[in-house]
């Protein structure tokens, strides 16, 4: 906004510079909070700093540069005014211009508003990493949403992204189920319900190995047979890991998220097991093998205590574990992709894997460890403060979850506008369902254990999608019955009036969604949208209720319409940007 002002600006401070003598460059800008007026500051001192004629300290000369360069900015087409103060040069716009331009980007930009150029190489974001034969449920869901929200936010910012996703298709757990199918269930076709049926096998499954000690000496015998390569155990491994794979396709579908690339486990296990020999010829890793296991004591190797620990890298028996595969994994990322950083959104119970794991690449001198980054999250609990896990069976399988969501979202969206058809109302319970369960597991910071409930999940009143869904339904209301098209591109917005507080409020809000985006880019942050959004909301609300527009005077009726107009395209944009669906009506 205001970039010709902005570069009317930057040539007037050269050519102040260069006159002085001082170092060439741009001043840094911060936005000064509406006290009446919008503007913005830019601080005087790193210049003073540098001024190879400055006397005196600091502070002071940097008061001295700003005032005699607000007297050279006095006038300057696109600023009401300019003052010297403490060292900062403060400019400040005329607030009816300010507004006017403010809107004016938005619709101009309409869906594109706040993403920014396409910049820098691509980014690998590792997300999901479930494991077949076993449900996805409540617990794997934030996984899911928190990377999809994040790769939506990097390519907001204007990173290329690449969605990977790293399927444990072997181990004991995939074992065990295979055994108790061939054992129990030998022939059986999945059922409709992929998801609910593999989970029945693998909770059965978990039952007999945890209660059975000849049961278990059985599936250990099993996967010694699968290790040394039994071509009929391999044959129905890979049948069943297909039916995985197509409960996981379903879920993906309807949450909306997909993957360019997607590692398996096992394509990395031989790779891993020819890593671990060099690791030994290296000296990084110690042989124990056929008593021991092989390691790695990082803490030995490093002289830390108790930092990094030892890696068990493969059990004394040769067979592999997790860290065997994560090493080669890394390294075929990088070598597949020019990649300028490697995220991996996995819960905070592997932040230690992740840690030895990336010191193991920098001791082997892989030099892209240092731009791989894990960004860990917290787990989700059921009500009651219950930890899920599919070897117990204290699950929610998504499917329960989202039929029990569109119910009770049927039930208030039907109380809200009965006149909806039936099909109408399901598309729209679908739309807030899905919205309800989603914001929930990326409105809280990453660090924050989520316990999902109802209540608030489904509150039009709270901190909720269906808040922000219905803020959004609400603008589109005023421009249907205005007569106006959803993007009402070619509003007017002349906005010379007294602005009402809940207007400057909007207005300041729309403004501030691009640095945003780059902001919670950076960070790695998706609960700063959420957060955003539901400011956002309520910020409309608040106009909503005080602030007549249909029913207004010129000019603040095509003023607000305007407003309106932009508020509904961010509304929406954030809300893509989370994952949620932005509906129509409600």
């Amino acid at each position: 906004m205001f970039e010709n002002e902005k570069q009317a600006l930057n040539q007037v401070v050269a050519r102040f510079c260069e006159k002085r003598g001082l170092p060439a460059g741009k001043l840094e800008r911060r936005k000064i909070p509406f006290s009446g007026e919008w503007g913005m500051a830019a601080p005087l001192f790193p210049l003073a700093a540098a001024d190879p004629n400055k006397s005196g300290p600091v502070p002071a000369h940097a008061q001295f540069l700003a005032e005699a360069l607000a007297a050279e900015l006095q006038g300057l087409a696109g600023f009401a005014r300019v003052e010297a103060s403490k060292g900062y040069l403060n400019l400040y716009f005329s607030s009816s211009e300010y507004a006017q331009k403010a809107l004016e980007d938005v619709l101009a930009a309409g869906s594109a508003y706040g993403s920014q150029p396409q910049s820098g190489g691509p980014v690998m974001v590792e997300y999901s990493n479930v494991n077949t034969h076993k449900p996805i449920h409540v617990g794997h869901l934030r996984n899911v949403i928190l990377g999809g929200t994040i790769c939506r936010m990097l390519e907001a910012a204007g990173h290329p992204v690449i969605r990977a996703n790293y399927i444990g298709d072997i181990g004991l757990h995939v074992i065990k189920w295979l055994y108790n199918y061939e054992r129990f269930h030998a022939g059986e076709k999945p059922a409709a319900d992929i998801m609910r049926w593999m989970s029945d096998i693998y909770t059965e499954a978990e039952r007999h190995f945890a209660s059975d000690p000849a049961y278990e000496a059985e599936v250990r015998a099993y996967f010694n047979r699968w290790d040394a390569g039994d071509e009929e155990i391999r044959a129905l491994w890979l049948k069943t890991r297909d039916w995985s794979m197509a409960g996981f396709e379903q879920t993906y579908q309807l949450l909306g998220e997909h993957f360019d690339r997607i590692y398996f486990e096992s394509e990395v296990e031989d790779s891993g097991k020819l890593l671990v020999e060099d690791l030994i010829e290296r000296g990084i890793a110690e042989d124990g093998r056929p008593e021991n296991p092989v390691i790695v004591d990082l803490d030995k190797l490093l002289g830390t205590k108790e930092e990094y620990r030892v890696v068990v890298l493969l059990r004394s028996d040769g067979t592999s574990l997790y860290a065997t595969k994560e090493l080669p994994l890394a390294m075929l990322k990088f070598e597949e992709y020019p990649l300028e950083q490697s995220i991996y959104v996995v819960d905070v119970r592997q932040t230690l894997h992740f840690k030895q794991a990336k010191k193991i690449l920098e001791l082997m001198g892989f030099e892209p460890a240092q731009r791989m980054q894990h960004l860990a999250y917290e787990i989700v609990n059921l009500p009651g403060n219950v930890t899920m896990s599919s070897r117990d069976g204290t699950v929610v399988l998504l499917d329960d979850l989202l039929r029990e969501a569109s119910q009770r979202a049927q039930n208030i969206v039907a109380e809200k506008n009965a006149a909806l058809s039936l099909e109408q109302q399901q598309e729209i319970a679908r739309e807030v369902a899905l919205g309800a369960i989603k914001y929930p597991m990326i409105s809280r910071e990453t660090t924050k254990v989520v316990t999902f409930d109802w209540e608030s999940a489904l509150d039009f009143n709270g901190q909720s999608a269906p808040y922000i869904q219905y803020a959004h339904v609400r603008a589109n209301s005023i421009l249907r019955k205005a007569g106006l098209g959803l993007e009402a591109a070619d509003l007017p917005a002349n906005f010379a009036y007294e602005l009402n507080s809940s207007e400057i409020n909007l207005i300041e809000l729309l403004t501030e969604l691009p640095d945003l985006i780059v902001r919670a880019a950076k960070e790695l942050k998706p609960s700063l949208i959420a957060t955003y959004a539901y400011d956002l909301a309520k910020a409309f609300n608040d106009f909503y209720n005080t602030c007549p527009v249909l029913g207004a005077e010129e000019p603040q009726r095509g003023a607000r319409l305007a407003l309106v107009a932009a508020a509904r395209i961010v509304l929406e944009k954030s809300l893509r940007i989370l994952g949620i669906d932005a509906p129509q009506e409600m």
